[in-house]
């Protein structure tokens, strides 16, 4: 609990301070992070005109950069500071698009670039030297790790004390009742004067009107107290005051655990701190507090934190994590391009990453949305981009789906830097002779690239090549007008493909899609790409024949058009059809990307999930739009109880004095049958501790395809809600029993310590056995 560490270091109390942040975090003492909390004066780079001097210092805090600007809009306060958490990674050196163009002009050694998650961008910097430059990237990658690898107690425990120091408005390292009172606005609870009063008074033993060391401990020991938690304790106490070995199993067994005297007696071990309970194989509340808020405990299955699945199907057989438009920062006509938007997509586990080449000056190729006014990023530094972050998240395949507009001469020059770049990693032909015309497996092509595009082949008359419509077209050309244009080009012997190009496509064979039957004669390397709306269509009207089709062959699926501000299609819907790489703008937030997140959480982040056994037969009768019975109809039932919430923070916008007003949904995500929404009352001025205690149940008709979806949301009568944070997961992946459910932020980044507490039920329905 809060202050167990310290009273070892008792006798050196007076040195230690009360509020220190930096000592819940251990970094007090690390040359790099002392440095950055004393300030560095850095030149902010957006091109070889705008440079500014800027301050950039870390914050008492321990994770918030603060960045000095003269600038006072609202937005512009918004992007003076970032957390550490909020980092994708840092590069040093002159790595960034904008530091590239001016490599010659400024010491590579003092660059450096900080890379964020989502949409903010990237921040340039040019420090006054090489020594500045590597202390910040250390200590940033240090705070990262330090922060990632704390247990949920400790970021407990940071967390109360980095809004205790910014509480503390005199720096005397006491908390008088104002201050409190301050703090409690903070820490987003409106407390009544009186409670608020009366917790002060009983904190205050010195009875001196001010906090100071153990008090403040004990205020906040009193502050963190989960009643809830205390419920299930007692419950399961036989004496209301410890858990023994057994009342542990009992506890154990109901959250469909392991409940042996050697696992209880492990939990023990680990959990309880006070010795003479450990001694006695006792359990206390304090104990089982640290051990509810451990991972272990987490409504994620921990046993799908690593791959579990098995990794020798044929690529067909899984969906793989894909993205559409990779390169684009924001929308479809005026996005910049970037080679982090493939840092942050392939950081994220995605397999398929894609890439839109024309003819660029000098020879050289570039990537853009064609036909707009996106910029333009070299081929060749993309092709370097994606060399070095490949299977920095996955060891497995990562395919590269070339939209290809160059002319024979620049695909040559493609083909060259996709050889010279990546070496060994570039798959050049079939693992065997025998699996020319099969899928390999995930696992054989372990740190493999593959070039997904057009492929020449012999036809009577002369070469040919196959296309791959560019995305930017494709929309609506997909089909019999298509494939007879394709069928025509053949015919001529003409060929627009550079050889060098077209012999880097192995499994791969981009094909425009004719037929179900017309596949079906066609080897599985050749695959096709389907706008959302014609895989819609394909879904509604043949939605069995579209099932076995993509357990035979590849399909791509892309979004229309018509989105062109990035906004993504239900991904749910195509999955729902066996559709593999169901491709969507990872630079846009929201539910879609939610639920992206959360299919391929499992598997150990690996963005390969094997397809359920009835979408993996050649002859299966399964049928997304009609699940009444047959393949895949299991119906659960499920209950979730939403119970509590912790630690909700306040929209970025609203104002320091708003209480947000927390309200709940549990959403349902799957086959049309399956697909439900519910959500609890709201409850007002209470981001700390919310409680709801709202019980709902699901009947989930095909669970191997479902996600769940927990959303939460400040209520407002006057306009819509605003988002406070999310976590989405496979149904197949969801624990039972008392849960905690950690929230992301609307770019997938943790939202911790906030968190949801929830107890979940699963039973199977009497009508499963029914057709």
């Amino acid at each position: 609990m809060l202050g167990s560490k310290q009273k070892k270091n008792r006798a050196g109390a007076s040195q230690i301070k009360a509020i220190d942040p930096l000592r819940n975090l251990g970094v007090q003492d690390d040359e790099d992070v002392k440095q950055m909390l004393q300030g560095s004066s850095m030149v902010k780079v957006r091109s070889a005109r705008w440079q500014k001097q800027r301050t950039l210092k870390l914050l008492e805090d321990g994770v918030t950069v603060w960045c000095q600007s003269q600038k006072t809009s609202s937005r512009a306060k918004e992007q003076q500071s970032f957390s550490v958490m909020e980092v994708e990674c840092v590069r040093e050196g002159c790595q960034s698009e904008t530091l590239r163009q001016m490599a010659s002009s400024v010491p590579e050694g003092r660059c450096l670039t900080v890379v964020f998650k989502g949409p903010r961008k990237s921040l340039d910097l040019l420090c006054s030297s090489e020594e500045e430059a590597q202390c910040w990237a250390r200590g940033l990658r240090t705070l990262q790790e330090r922060v990632y690898n704390m247990t949920h107690r400790e970021k407990l425990d940071h967390w109360i004390h980095a809004f205790l120091s910014r509480a503390d408005q005199n720096r005397d390292d006491k908390m008088s009742y104002e201050e409190v009172q301050k703090l409690l606005q903070l820490i987003n609870i409106d407390f009544s004067e009186q409670y608020a009063c009366s917790l002060f008074q009983k904190c205050d033993r010195s009875a001196d009107g001010r906090l100071d060391n153990e008090e403040i401990e004990v205020f906040c020991k009193e502050l963190l107290r989960r009643p809830e938690l205390d419920a299930v304790f007692i419950r399961y106490s036989a004496n209301g005051c410890v858990l023994s070995t057994v009342d542990l199993r009992d506890f154990l067994r109901d959250q469909g655990e392991d409940a042996s005297v050697t696992h209880a007696q492990s939990l023990i071990l680990t959990y309880e701190l006070n010795e003479w309970a450990q001694r006695n194989h006792f359990m206390t509340p304090n104990g089982f507090t640290m051990y509810m808020l451990s991972k272990e405990n987490c409504v994620f299955n921990p046993e799908h934190q690593r791959v579990y699945q098995d990794m020798k199907h044929p690529l067909s057989h899984y969906f793989i994590s894909s993205s559409h438009n990779t390169y684009l920062t924001k929308d479809q006509l005026t996005g910049e391009s970037s080679t982090e938007s493939y840092i942050r997509a392939l950081s994220h586990g995605c397999r398929c990453v894609e890439l839109d080449c024309w003819d660029g000056d000098g020879g050289e190729p570039v990537i853009y949305h064609g036909h707009t006014l996106t910029s333009k990023v070299p081929f060749v530094e993309v092709i370097k981009t994606i060399e070095e972050y490949a299977f920095k998240a996955s060891p497995y395949p990562l395919i590269l789906s070339l939209e290809n507009h160059c002319s024979v001469e620049q695909q040559t020059v493609m083909a060259r830097h996709l050889k010279f770049i990546l070496g060994d990693k570039l798959l050049l032909k079939p693992l065997s002779e025998l699996e020319s015309s099969s899928l390999p497996y995930p696992e054989d092509l372990k740190g493999k690239i593959l070039v997904k595009g057009k492929k020449e082949r012999m036809v009577e008359g002369g070469l040919s090549g196959s296309s791959d419509l560019d995305s930017s077209e494709e929309e609506g050309s997909v089909g019999k007008s298509s494939a007879m244009k394709e069928d025509k080009k053949a015919q001529a012997g003409v060929s627009k493909l550079s050889p060098e190009l077209s012999e880097l496509v192995v499994y791969t064979r981009s094909v425009p899609f004719k037929s179900f039957d017309y596949a079906a004669k066609n080897p599985p390397t050749e695959m096709s790409s389907f706008s959302e709306s014609e895989a819609l269509r394909l879904i509604k009207d043949s939605g069995m024949y579209f099932v076995r089709h993509n357990c035979h062959q590849i399909s791509r699926i892309y979004p229309s058009g018509q989105r062109l501000q990035s906004s993504n299609y239900n991904p749910q819907e195509m999955w729902n059809a066996g559709c593999q790489l169901v491709a969507l703008n990872f630079q846009t937030a929201g539910e879609q990307m939610d639920l992206n997140r959360g299919r391929f959480l499992q598997n150990g982040l690996c963005g390969y999930v094997l397809k359920p056994s009835f979408m993996r037969q050649p002859n299966t009768s399964f049928n997304p739009e009609n699940v009444g019975g047959g393949p895949g109809h299991r119906p659960i039932l499920l209950t979730v109880q939403v119970i509590s919430a912790q630690q909700l923070p306040k929209p970025e916008w609203d104002k320091p004095s708003s209480i947000v007003d927390p309200q709940v949904w549990v959403e349902i995500h799957g086959v049309p049958i399956d697909n439900i929404k519910k959500k609890t009352n709201h409850v007002d001025n209470n981001g700390f501790n919310p409680r709801w205690d709202c019980t709902f149940n699901f009947t989930v008709h095909v669970p191997d395809l479902a996600l769940v979806r927990f959303v939460v949301e400040d209520h407002d009568y006057t306009s819509s809600n605003d988002f406070l944070g999310q976590f989405t997961l496979p149904f197949t992946s969801l624990r039972t029993g008392y849960r905690h459910v950690r929230l992301l932020k609307l770019d997938g980044s943790s939202l911790s310590p906030a968190s949801l507490f929830i107890h979940v039920k699963v039973t199977p329905c009497k009508s499963s056995a029914e057709p």
